[in-house]
């Protein structure tokens, strides 16, 4: 169990690994390749996953309320923490809310589960994407317009694969594939983006750091093992789910404090904390899940 958890895990810590190496001795501007990313590979990644044949919108209903559940209630959690710890809910919130289910979760499903695991990972990262360019946005600045959601090229990826797939569209298949290598190209480049932003950051407060990356993944299995006893999924979904409660905050956290000036080193340091803790939790969560 442990070399397979291992064999698992080795790809996205070791490309992780080579980008905050390259990060810190060369400190390459990966902006221009980050934009590119998520404008044009993740979109596309989206979208393939969601236009194949194979994907039935119908079958993942009970997945997407329980994503959403663990996702609000994440958040919830995250603000009953902040009152109690005197810590600015802002700050706490979305960190807790949003993980890192696009860098991480995207690829992590794949090697631990298969192929057919990335339609199901790509719905959970449609759920939180969707609350995160939302609901998140809002959070940190009430006069965000929340119809600007419409404008995220992966949210509008989300819902023309959706089409395709509710309409029983068939996309030209030479298309797909071309739609497909695009997409191909984004788990590589988040992995190596994630290593060079680490080596980016700074730790500065670092007790909300260490706080904040151990109740990330806490608060995330925890609810995903109440919402499995509620709603019922197959157990690929299951664990899935489990692994997602896992996954530590999204680097898009920091993105957004410094946008909104709402305590981005309190958020870096949560952010690169829980991603470097993953290491314990997600091994911890694959044997949970694991045959």
């Amino acid at each position: 169990m442990l070399i397979r958890i291992v064999e698992i895990l080795f790809p996205l810590f070791s490309i992780t690994a080579l980008g905050f190496f390259v990060g810190r001795r060369t400190k390459p501007d990966l902006s221009h390749a980050n934009k590119l990313n998520m404008d044009v590979f993740v979109p596309a990644l989206v979208f393939a996953a969601l236009a194949n044949k194979a994907f039935d919108v119908a079958a993942f209903l009970p997945l997407i309320g329980a994503g959403t559940v663990v996702v609000v209630g994440s958040g919830l959690a995250a603000w009953g923490l902040a009152k109690a710890t005197g810590i600015e809910p802002k700050t706490l919130v979305p960190p807790l809310m949003f993980n890192n289910c696009g860098n991480l979760g995207l690829p992590l499903a794949v090697l631990a589960f298969g192929e057919l695991a990335l339609a199901p990972m790509v719905v959970l990262f449609m759920v939180s994407n969707l609350i995160h360019f939302s609901f998140g946005a809002w959070l940190l600045d009430h006069r965000v317009r929340l119809l600007t959601v419409w404008r995220v090229p992966s949210v509008l990826a989300t819902f023309a694969g959706l089409m395709v797939s509710l309409t029983h569209f068939e996309v030209w298949p030479p298309l797909l594939i071309a739609i497909r290598m695009l997409g191909e190209i984004s788990i590589p480049l988040m992995l190596f983006g994630l290593g060079v932003r680490l080596a980016d950051s700074r730790i500065g407060a670092i007790g909300i750091g260490v706080f904040g990356a151990v109740a990330r993944p806490l608060v995330g299995m925890a609810l995903a093992w109440a919402v499995m006893q509620v709603i019922e999924l197959p157990p690929r979904e299951q664990a899935l789910m489990l692994v997602f409660g896992a996954l530590p905050p999204a680097v898009l956290n920091y993105m957004f404090a410094e946008r909104y000036q709402q305590e981005p080193g309190k958020v870096a340091s949560m952010v690169l904390i829980g991603n470097v803790a993953a290491v314990v939790f997600l091994p911890l969560a694959l044997a949970l899940v694991l045959d």
